[in-house]
């Protein structure tokens, strides 16, 4: 017979389930938002690895098609939500850091009650009309930074919010108490160009530069609490490693030209946040290092329970890192391994909820931000 402290045991851990359970509905659930959160709204912008929803599969990136099938956002949500993961991503681990729900995605139409996601997967930094000019259409989706910004500012005028000189009080109610997140955006503008005569030194300069003037706007306009992600290490993306010679490789093994093409980028990126900050001394803005996160965990893998650094979870063993954009997740001729949180890499380019988590911690909670996030949320608190 077993003993009274068994079954205490067993109802402990039965209760520390269930807990978990309902905190994981709880945050993601108007009802439960404490009195004070840190923020109020979350404005969220960039392409695939932070859309919450506002593709799916018949208009998200050509070789991705399937986003709205299973095994997409089978490990938290246990349904495809149209995340190009298996499921939460940076943006949703942020949001529940937060104390906030995850966020809706522009196109649903959803109530902007805690604010809008407004990334699209496959969106580019540079406006769509120069691929289109240079014959670089094949892959791309029309949206890019540029509409994401039109998007903001009708959200923005709802509010009443025009100009800072214009609406100064309407532009402080909504950003005293709204976050400005910018995802990653830039790595499909190198992508679509790739083996084309545009130079990446080109994509480079028009890429920083469109950022540099979509930030320039939403800090104009009076946002005062800003974080912009950098580009991860392309260079350890499985398509990467498929498509790149086999002598083109760096101290990590992954490939070479890509990861620096993105370190270059963030460097001249961090720079113009650098000028930034003494352009808006009122503003606080946060450079989340992406890159350096990633590589963080491919250097200590075990750390984070990693198993495998290059090969896509989800794909088909037919082509290179189990990657065939012919046969790619989601499609009839696609499997998903058992055991996700095992890979950085879920369909060939896009990354596991292990890894999001893995990265979000490392930019949100640890030393991987400029300055730290955590510096942001102490400002905020302060300031009420």
């Amino acid at each position: 017979m077993a003993s009274s402290h068994t079954f205490i045991n067993i109802a402990s851990t039965i209760f520390i389930i269930l807990s978990s359970h309902l905190i994981n509905f709880a945050i993601s659930t108007k009802t439960t938002i404490p009195p004070n959160p840190p923020f109020k709204h979350i404005y969220a912008f960039g392409d695939s690895y932070t859309d919450t929803g506002n593709t799916n599969s018949s208009t998200g990136p050509n070789a991705f098609l399937y986003v709205s099938n299973s095994p997409y956002g089978q490990t938290f949500f246990h349904h495809p939500t149209n995340r190009y993961s298996d499921g939460r991503l940076v943006i949703d681990f942020l949001a529940q850091q937060l104390f906030l729900p995850f966020l809706p995605p522009y196109l649903s139409k959803t109530a902007d009650e805690y604010g809008v996601n407004f990334a699209v997967a496959g969106s580019t930094a540079i406006i769509r009309s120069f691929f289109v000019k240079n014959n670089l259409t094949l892959n791309i989706t029309p949206q890019s930074l540029q509409t994401q910004l039109i998007w903001f500012n009708k959200i923005l005028e709802s509010k009443g919010c025009k100009e800072s000189s214009t609406t100064p009080k309407e532009c402080k109610a909504v950003f005293d108490d709204s976050l400005i997140w910018v995802g990653e955006i830039g790595a499909n503008d190198y992508a679509y160009t790739l083996g084309s005569s545009v130079t990446s030194t080109t994509i480079q300069k028009l890429a920083i530069g469109s950022a540099t003037r979509f930030l320039e706007a939403i800090l104009s306009k009076g946002a005062k609490y800003i974080v912009v992600q950098g580009l991860p290490a392309t260079g350890c993306l499985t398509l990467a490693m498929a498509l790149a010679a086999e002598n083109d490789r760096d101290t990590l093994g992954c490939v070479a030209s890509s990861n620096k093409q993105s370190h270059d980028h963030n460097t001249i990126l961090q720079a113009k946040l650098n000028d930034f900050k003494k352009q808006f001394p009122n503003a606080m803005i946060v450079y989340a290092d992406f890159w350096n996160s990633y590589v963080s965990v491919v250097k200590n893998p075990k750390k984070y329970g990693i198993k495998d650094l290059f090969n896509a979870c989800c794909g088909a063993s037919s082509g290179s890192y189990n990657l065939d954009l012919l046969k790619t997740c989601g499609s009839p001729m696609a499997t998903s391994c058992p055991n996700p949180s095992q890979y950085i890499n879920w369909d060939g380019v896009h990354l596991t909820e292990a890894m999001y988590k893995a990265v979000a911690d490392l930019m949100l909670k640890g030393n991987f931000s400029q300055p730290p996030f955590e510096n942001l949320l102490r400002k905020k608190t302060k300031s009420g």
